[in-house]
């Protein structure tokens, strides 16, 4: 097991630097003074937090506990995520929603008001800018969450096409939420805790959906989501009160639900098969290929109307040329750029994102590998430091996902 957790840190650790890394090209000459510091961040530091520079912000990369435990503590438990350095913005006007949509693969009209999804910003080539979850507050109000490591190229994006947009007589304006802060409460004890504190009944808050009300007397934004395969919440706060709505949280699981750092929540996102972009998504891999096919709306695939359109619709129609997969595989835990080869050893892919799995006590991984070679069961080798180690292409995800739906 202490071969396991070491495997785990390392794996982790590398994994989160390389992410960053190609998210900002200056990290590697950042120093802590340069760091930007989320409102939680005393009370990271107060509670045994490791601080770690991840995406311009100085984060916790895990608490008190290993990564291994805080890891199985969010899935037996819960845990609760300061997320505040992602980027959380409202588009509106009247035509917010067309706007959005020559930018994103989803079909934001076809949203219930109060509902959300995952969709993808792409480029002209098709491939993916960045992953983001999207709520259709009203016809009139989009709510999105960006990643940290993108937020620049991000807002740059949108604000070009919305000057554009706007020269053409549309009516869309947005506001960056910089006065917010960001938690993620994850865990089957999440939906008790956080009923103990508001008096709307969320058991009637399905997964996706979105609700402003009050949490302890505080205005926030409520989406029943998350980065864990486990039922969860994200909770957008006036920063002001975002330290006292923590430690409420804490002290309404009565310790049950624990401080958790980037470490766990990376293990976790990976059990649950999720992209981490930087690794798993980047410019150069649309949506279709990323196996996010689903999130391409029916009526997009009808019309179009997004930027990359027509390269996304011919791999619709005729298959993409390469597909990303999970993989379990014996010998050390696989690496990002981990070789990928077929039993007679030809190179048909790469590794994205390994580890050694908390819950499953094994590696698992994801990565791309060229289609014929993506399906469930296809026994392939691995390539870790000029050694191949037998493994095999599996579904995902790796840990079952306990999302609460209707």
């Amino acid at each position: 097991m202490r071969g396991g957790l070491w495997q785990l840190g390392q794996s982790i650790t590398r994994r989160l630097a390389q992410a960053d890394k190609k998210a900002v090209t200056r990290r590697c000459f950042a120093t802590e003074a340069d760091l930007k510091k989320t409102v939680l961040y005393d009370f990271h530091v107060a509670h045994g937090g490791k601080m770690v520079p991840f995406a311009g912000y100085s984060m916790p990369i895990q608490y008190k506990d290993s990564i291994m435990d805080s890891t199985l503590n969010c899935r037996e438990n819960g845990s609760l995520f300061d997320v505040s350095h992602m980027c959380g913005l409202s588009l509106k006007g009247k035509d917010c929603i067309p706007f959005l949509e020559k930018l994103v693969v989803a079909d934001v009209a076809g949203l219930q008001d109060g509902t959300g999804t995952l969709t993808v910003f792409t480029n002209e080539k098709g491939g993916s800018i960045d992953d983001s979850v999207i709520t259709k507050v009203k016809n009139d109000h989009i709510y999105l969450v960006v990643n940290a490591g993108c937020r620049d190229k991000d807002l740059a994006h949108i604000e070009a096409h919305m000057k554009l947009f706007k020269a053409k007589g549309g009516d869309v304006s947005w506001h960056i939420h910089d006065e917010r802060s960001l938690l993620a409460l994850q865990g089957p004890l999440s939906a008790p805790v956080l009923q103990k504190m508001t008096k709307d009944d969320l058991s009637k808050l399905y997964f996706g959906e979105f609700k402003m009300l009050d949490i302890s007397g505080v205005p926030c934004y409520l989406t029943r989501t998350g980065y864990t395969g486990e039922d969860g919440f994200e909770i957008s706060i006036p920063s002001e009160h975002a330290v006292d709505i923590a430690k409420e949280i804490l002290e309404k699981s009565e310790g049950k639900v624990r401080l958790t750092g980037l470490g766990a929540r990376d293990s976790l996102r990976l059990e649950a098969g999720l992209c981490l972009y930087g690794n798993d998504m980047e410019q150069h891999i649309t949506p279709v290929e990323a196996g996010l096919a689903w999130a391409i709306g029916k009526r997009r695939r009808a019309e179009g109307g997004f930027l990359g359109a027509e390269v996304i619709l011919k791999q619709l129609a005729d298959g993409p040329s390469i597909s990303r997969v999970g993989l379990i595989s014996s010998g050390p835990p696989a690496r990002s750029h981990s070789e990928i080869q077929n039993e007679k050893g030809e190179n048909i892919g790469e590794v994205t994102s390994g580890g050694f799995s908390p819950c499953l006590k094994k590696n698992i991984a994801m990565g791309y590998v060229k289609s014929g070679a993506h399906k469930p069961g296809t026994k392939v080798k691995v390539v870790i430091r000029g050694k191949s180690y037998d493994g095999a292409v599996t579904k995902m995800p790796f840990v079952p996902t306990k999302y609460y739906k209707p």
